[in-house]
């Protein structure tokens, strides 16, 4: 084989190398579109941790692929004239045992075994040369050559190549003395070798100055790396990790470092400050030219667009955390809030000057705890509660709340066609999504205009593609919000469902608007799309699955639900470890007849069990210090078994019902709950037979 067939060769296996460095861009594209916008967790952590450490362990494979294939290429060079030359058969084979070279000689005697693995030959000579094959390429490896006896008096001798991953196989008649010297790599590589590499390469000089770039470097860094005889500070190209790239390179070199360690450095790229590209750099000392290191790069950007999405979900998560912790807190001060407003009512006639006061603080408290359920929905510790829904009823709710948001300078008009279908979702999550885009249209135009909401069905007869998304056929209910507002900037359009981003000033947006609306439409299984032209306006247009043959559910007038009456002498045992939720209930279920035992924990509660005391019914908080609700109550079971229960939580049922067993006999009470609900759940557990777990 000639050097020319050797480079082809090893080019060959440098394009089998190349996709696993790829693989990580794949992993990264496949996080972007598994990944849902609205939700962040494992999956990120997953995705994340096998691409990084991928990245490494393609930097360390990539970093050994260059230089074994450039001291191979440097030893075939030096030695393809002396191997041609030699009176004895000759093979040259690569690391894996593969002949890479073998001169006349061994040709004519023993065939082409060029691209063979150097079994074939142990094989021809001696049957069992492949049992001795690893002891003598260890034996090689130790003192530079070892010999194999053959059946016929011949020697086969292995020699290791000084500084290549090479072995060279010498074949020797009986009483001739066989070369035990190990071959010594003398001549450097051809500028064509380290050009043709299809890996990107920078050779670096100890004081950071850029040698030479091959033709894979240049192309990968594009413009940012000027050409010409100058020399370029690498220090000027990439930003260094947390300090100079030139004290790292110094470093580096001082230290001889061959270890595959890498660092990820920004590109300086003046020309497109907006466009961030990021390369892992792995350093190890030149083989050629010394002093000096040799650099080998890899595209790095998606791997630190995947980060970036990581460090985001991880603080999505947090936040969600945090919100459904303050979300649970302020039900119970609502509860609070609420109840006693309703003790104060009961004393309170219609007509007395104070009852207005006192029901616009209830009301005031309704709209707190709806905007506890956006936190709750925000933090994904609220399921939403799809039911078949009108969009016109919807609206109309929502027209007189939508006035008062836009204020006087903005006409509202909201319009359907008159062939609608029904939907599915969460009314009050609809509801939410619809006061956010109008409230975001009112800020877009600060000296009045108008808003228009309009509803309609939409035939999509193939698959329809728009913005990295594709809607599947069907027939959709649209619903459009547009303003005649400032618009928004196309180079930021792709960020606007981004959990917080915002295009508001300092002090007046969260950023958490439009990533939730996001975030509820896509839960619904409808898509949110965007159309803006600055100075002319924004249109936000929401698609949902039309029902088929489905009506909306009629929603009766509100009707004052019946309190039931107290069973004769109930005994009700409360226990709240909020003192001001414990005092409002215990007050409410005394003025309606039970006879309330309170306890602030449940260690408390079960010593008071412990002395006999008669309970026909449990009402208890679910999260508590110490045992919490469901806990306590199984323990109390065991000897009352027929008791029924009333747990109370400041999250919603589905969340409870994910985190405990069912208990027989039990209701829930989603806080805050007025007087008549603590009373009228109490009062339906009281005549409800008792009902086994699985009746």
């Amino acid at each position: 084989m000639t050097l020319g067939e050797t480079q082809s060769a090893v080019s060959r296996n440098a394009a089998v190398a190349l996709p696993l460095l790829m693989l990580p861009v794949v992993i990264a594209a496949v996080a972007a579109l598994a990944l849902p916008q609205s939700g962040y967790g494992i999956l990120a952590l997953v995705i994340g941790t096998i691409a990084v450490a991928w990245y490494i362990l393609g930097g360390v494979i990539s970093l050994g692929y260059v230089l074994d294939r450039l001291a191979a290429r440097r030893a075939l060079a030096s030695i393809r004239h002396e191997v041609a030359a030699a009176p004895e058969p000759i093979w040259i084979c690569d690391s894996d045992g593969l002949v890479v070279m073998q001169n006349e000689v061994s040709r004519s005697g023993f065939g082409d075994i060029a691209g063979q693995n150097i079994l074939r030959l142990l094989s021809q000579l001696r049957a069992d040369a492949q049992d001795d094959l690893g002891g003598l390429v260890r034996r090689a490896g130790y003192v530079g050559c070892a010999d194999l006896a053959l059946a016929s008096g011949d020697t086969l001798t292995l020699s290791r190549a000084e500084d290549a991953p090479l072995q060279i196989w010498s074949y020797h008649r009986r009483g001739t003395q066989p070369a035990s010297a190990p071959l010594a790599a003398e001549e450097i590589e051809t500028a064509d070798d380290f050009e043709a590499i299809p890996v990107a390469l920078l050779r670096i000089a100890p004081n950071g100055h850029i040698r030479r770039a091959n033709a894979a470097a240049r192309r990968l860094l594009g413009p940012s790396l000027p050409q010409g005889p100058d020399t370029v500070h690498i220090g000027s190209l990439l930003d260094g990790p947390g300090r100079p790239a030139g004290e790292w390179i110094a470093e580096a070199h001082a230290a001889r470092r061959n270890d595959g360690r890498s660092e990820v450095l920004r590109l300086r790229s003046p020309d497109d400050a907006a466009k961030e590209q990021h390369f892992q750099v792995t350093l190890a000392m030149d083989p050629v030219e010394q002093p000096g290191l040799i650099a080998v790069l890899n595209d790095a950007s998606a791997l630190k667009t995947l980060e970036a999405q990581f460090v985001q979900s991880q603080k999505m998560q947090a936040i969600g955390q945090l919100a459904g912790g303050v979300a649970h807190d302020f039900n119970n001060l609502l509860t609070a809030i609420r109840g006693h407003c309703d003790l104060l009512m009961l004393r309170h006639d219609k007509g007395d000057p104070d009852y207005a006061d006192l029901d616009q603080i209830g009301q005031n408290a309704n709209r707190a705890a709806a905007l506890v359920g956006q936190l709750l929905a925000f933090s994904r510790r609220q399921q939403l509660k799809l039911e078949t829904l009108d969009p016109r009823d919807v609206l109309a709710d929502l027209t007189h709340l939508l006035n008062r948001l836009v204020g006087e300078k903005i006409a509202l008009a909201i319009s359907h066609d008159s062939a609608l279908r029904a939907i599915r979702a969460d009314k009050r999550q609809l509801e939410q999504v619809i006061m956010n885009l109008v409230v975001n249209a009112r800020d877009a135009m600060p000296l009045g205009g108008n808003i228009e909401i309009r509803t309609d069905m939409v035939a999509i007869d193939g698959d329809l593609a728009r913005d990295r998304v594709s809607l599947p056929k069907g027939d959709y209910l649209r619903i459009r919000v547009t303003d005649e507002g400032c618009g928004i900037d196309p180079a930021l359009r792709d960020k606007i469902f981004e959990p917080f981003f915002t295009t508001k000033r300092v002090g007046e947006g969260t950023g958490l608007g439009l990533s939730t609306a996001y975030g509820i439409v896509k839960q619904t299984g409808g898509y949110i799309f965007c159309d803006s032209e600055v100075g002319k306006g924004t249109c936000f247009s929401l698609y949902f699955p039309a029902q088929s043959g489905i009506q909306p559910v009629m929603r009766p007038a509100p009707v004052a639900a019946a309190v039931p009456q107290p069973v004769q002498r109930a005994s009700v045992l409360l226990v709240e470890d909020e003192a001001p939720v414990r005092a409002f209930a215990a007050r409410a279920l005394r003025l309606k007849g039970y006879e309330v035992h309170e306890a602030a924990s449940a260690e408390e509660a079960l010593r008071l069990l412990d002395g006999n005391l008669a309970v026909d019914i449990f009402v208890t908080d679910v999260v508590m210090p110490g045992m919490d609700g469901p806990s306590w109550v199984r323990a109390a079971l065991e000897d009352r078994p027929g008791t029924r229960v009333v747990f109370m939580s400041g999250y919603t049922e589905d969340i409870f019902a994910e985190g405990h067993d069912p208990v027989p006999n039990a209701a829930f009470l989603a806080k805050p709950f007025t007087l008549n609900e603590l009373v009228q759940i109490v009062g339906r557990q009281m005549q409800d037979p008792p009902r086994r777990l699985d009746s």
